[in-house]
C-alpha cells in the first residue's frame, strides 16, 4: 500500500485584482482588493507590489477580519516611487500580497479586564481601524494626530466619544495640538494598555511621557513608520 504523504502548503503569495478604490483625501485612499482565503489577525500588515514591478512596500491592514474585502490604507508620497504607483492604479489591475505579517494587535489576555489606548499619527491609524472594527464592543479610546480635520479618515466608524482628533494645524478637531500635546495634559486609568502606530518621533516620545506617567513598557505595543 503506498501512502500519499504530501506535505500541507501554506501559500503566503497571491495575486488580486483591484476592485475598489476609495479616496479619502486628495492624497490618501483605501485600496480594496477580494479577501478570498486571506487570513489576518486584525492589526498585522502585508506586503504590496505591483504586478511587473520590482519593488514592494508594507502596509497595516485597514478592514475588519470579517470583511469581504481586504483594504489597506496609503498615503501618496510627494517625490515617492511607490505610492504614486498604486494612486493610479485601475480597477482590474493586478497586485501581489504577501502575508499576512507581524505580532502588533491586541492584548487578548487584557482584552476584558483593561481599557485600550490607540494612538496614532496620520495613516498610522489603519490597525486601530482594523482592530475595533473586528472586536465589538471594545472598550477603547483613539487619539489621532494629523495636521487638519479632514485628516481624520472616516471618523464616522468610531463611536464619537472614543476618539479624540489632535490637529496640530486648525482648531476645529477635538484638540488643537499634537499627539504628544495631548498626553501630557490627560490621565490615564492604571488598568490602561497602549498601542501605538506612526512615525518613529510621535512613538517615541510618547512613550516618554506614558514612562513619566508610570507606564512601563509591559503595557505599550508599537508599531513604528519610519
Amino acid at each position: 500500500m503506498t501512502i500519499d504523504m504530501k506535505p500541507e502548503v501554506q501559500l503566503d503569495t497571491n495575486y488580486y485584482k483591484v476592485v475598489g478604490i476609495r479616496n479619502l483625501t486628495e492624497h490618501t485612499f483605501v485600496l480594496s482588493l477580494p479577501k478570498s482565503r486571506f487570513k489576518f489577525e486584525a492589526g498585522q500588515h502585508v506586503s504590496l507590489s505591483i504586478s511587473g514591478d520590482y519593488q514592494s512596500r508594507e502596509y497595516s491592514i485597514y478592514s475588519a477580519e470579517n470583511e469581504e474585502n481586504l483594504e489597506v490604507l496609503v498615503k501618496e508620497v510627494d517625490g515617492g516611487y511607490f505610492s504614486p504607483k498604486l494612486k493610479h492604479l485601475k480597477l482590474g489591475d493586478m497586485v501581489e500580497v504577501h502575508g499576512p505579517f507581524g505580532k502588533f494587535g491586541l492584548d487578548e489576555k487584557r482584552k476584558e479586564s483593561h481599557k485600550h489606548v490607540f494612538i496614532a499619527s496620520g495613516t498610522g491609524i489603519a490597525p486601530f481601524h482594523s482592530i475595533v472594527k473586528s472586536n465589538a464592543g471594545l472598550d477603547y479610546h483613539l487619539i489621532h494626530g494629523v495636521r487638519y480635520v479632514g485628516e481624520g479618515y472616516e471618523k464616522e466608524s468610531y463611536v464619537a466619544d472614543r476618539l479624540t482628533l489632535c490637529t496640530s494645524r486648525d482648531k476645529t478637531g477635538d484638540f488643537n495640538g499634537r499627539v504628544t500635546d495631548y498626553l501630557k495634559k490627560t490621565n490615564f486609568d492604571k488598568n490602561t494598555c497602549f498601542y501605538l502606530c506612526g512615525n518613529s518621533d510621535m512613538i517615541f516620545d510618547s512613550m516618554e511621557i506614558l514612562s513619566d506617567k508610570g507606564f512601563g513598557r509591559e503595557n505599550i505595543t508599537v508599531e513604528v513608520y519610519f
